[in-house]
């Protein structure tokens, strides 16, 4: 079985500027404006990426939640008509809107869609995030919610009516129209309650960019949940990509990102990473630990990233035959599916898209590309 390429859409903005690694450092605040010199998040730009994305061979792209970013269920709707095949992997939060009401929402958008709709669940590792969205709830609460919301979810979408009273939700009689094919759900989490939701409702595991050894252990521990539950699960990743014509030039492109990082900058990061809930974000936290030297933590696997920014802070750093390999070697383990990004991310698409996807079709993990006149006859 070959793999999945998609790529990331970044909402809250994107710079070629400095490391503050684009705009999308992932902390509050971080978002860049009409009138900047860097590049707003409008739907002309980000459509841009979205377009060469789907032109340079990636399936899709993952579209994150934040109270910085633009909204990516309304994004991304907008952009479906602007590209063809691409999917949208479409973070999104539990609870916030009625599991009814959700349903509705991904219905319509797999139908004008055609059905190019993905879902990422999102249950928060920041309290504080959370409350700006008016949601009080704990971390361990979150879960239980998440799992009776992806209970409901699912059952809706049996076309019948559904009627659920749990600790959180009490649906009497609740239906919806679903579209013929099935949003896929993905949910990442390292803490046992995000690894036992997603083994009891998803289809996709994620983890963020660990050394393999870590990545495999983490693995495991789902596939026995997954296989107690009577299911089976797909697996991906997510990661960051630094990827040029030779491992020198790959590197020296990580040190200028990591030169133009200040020690305020990254200490004011960190004091935001350590008052996080996330398990997932402590173990990127730690395959640092805010300093900024020995950061190539496996080979060509870079922690730089996440000296500021939230979230995924681990990047491929090499040449592109070698970032080819490491992505074998982490698709031995089991995963399918890897969600990509870099900075700039429009011309960092094509460097991934241009030197690193030949590399995995010459290795028979992807199909060779679809010509132009090919994608036109299809569409038509």
């Amino acid at each position: 079985m070959g793999v999945t390429l998609h790529w990331f859409l970044p909402t809250n903005g994107d710079s070629r500027a400095d490391l503050s690694l684009g705009n999308a450092v992932g902390v509050a605040g971080s978002r860049i404006t009409e009138g900047s010199t860097e590049r707003p998040p409008d739907i002309g730009y980000i459509g841009q990426i979205a377009r060469s994305a789907e032109q340079l061979g990636f399936a899709g792209a993952l579209t994150p939640t934040s109270s910085w970013c633009e909204d990516a269920w309304i994004m991304t709707a907008g952009l479906s008509q602007l590209t063809e095949r691409f999917k949208y992997l479409v973070a999104f939060r539990p609870g916030l809107v009625s599991p009814t009401v959700a349903g509705q929402m991904a219905a319509t958008y797999q139908r004008i869609s055609r059905g190019r709709l993905l879902l990422n669940i999102v249950t928060g590792g920041d309290d504080a995030e959370q409350r700006r969205f008016g949601d009080h709830l704990g971390k361990e609460a979150r879960y239980r919610r998440a799992g009776e919301y992806l209970q409901i979810f699912r059952e809706l979408w049996s076309g019948r009516p559904v009627t659920f009273a749990g600790e959180f939700f009490d649906i009497r009689g609740g239906q919806i129209v679903p579209a013929p094919v099935w949003p896929q759900i993905y949910l990442g989490g390292s803490s046992a309650p995000a690894m036992q939701v997603a083994a009891d409702h998803a289809d996709v595991y994620l983890t963020w960019g660990e050394p393999p050894g870590d990545v495999a252990e983490k693995l495991d521990q789902v596939r026995e949940r997954a296989k107690a539950a009577g299911r089976e699960l797909r697996f991906g990743i997510r990661l960051h990509v630094i990827a040029r014509d030779t491992a020198a030039e790959a590197w020296a492109q990580a040190q200028r990102l990591l030169d133009g990082l200040s020690p305020a900058a990254i200490e004011r990061a960190q004091a935001i990473q350590r008052a996080s809930q996330s398990e997932g974000q402590r173990r990127m936290t730690a395959l640092h630990g805010g300093r900024t030297d020995s950061l190539e933590i496996s080979p060509n696997l870079w922690a730089g990233v996440g000296l500021v920014r939230g979230g995924a802070g681990t990047a491929l750093v090499g040449s592109h035959r070698e970032v080819a390999e490491r992505i074998c070697e982490y698709h031995q383990l089991g995963i399918d599916e890897f969600i990509l990004s870099g900075y700039p991310h429009l011309e960092e698409a094509y460097q991934v898209g241009e030197g690193v996807l030949p590399e995995l079709r010459a290795r028979g993990l992807l199909p060779p590309p679809v010509p132009n006149c090919a994608r036109q006859e299809a569409a038509k």
